[in-house]
């Protein structure tokens, strides 16, 4: 039998309506505000779980959502 390293991700999701000159500029605001703690994502905002099967020896890279 072998032994495998199970990774669990949850996806958090929330639509934000702001008005904007641009779609740049509408991110931009909604990331700030985010930033800023005006958005916080919780359980009702689930959108979906996924499971990624490794071998434990595998590395493991992940990105910095908070750039």
């Amino acid at each position: 039998m072998s032994e495998y390293r199970v990774i669990i991700t949850e996806t958090l999701k929330r639509a934000v309506t702001v008005e904007a000159e641009s779609r740049e500029e509408a991110e931009e605001a909604v990331r700030r505000q985010y930033q800023n703690s005006e958005h916080i994502l919780v359980a009702e905002d689930f959108d979906g779980v996924s499971f990624s099967a490794q071998y434990p020896d595998c590395l493991l890279y992940t990105s910095d959502a908070a750039d």
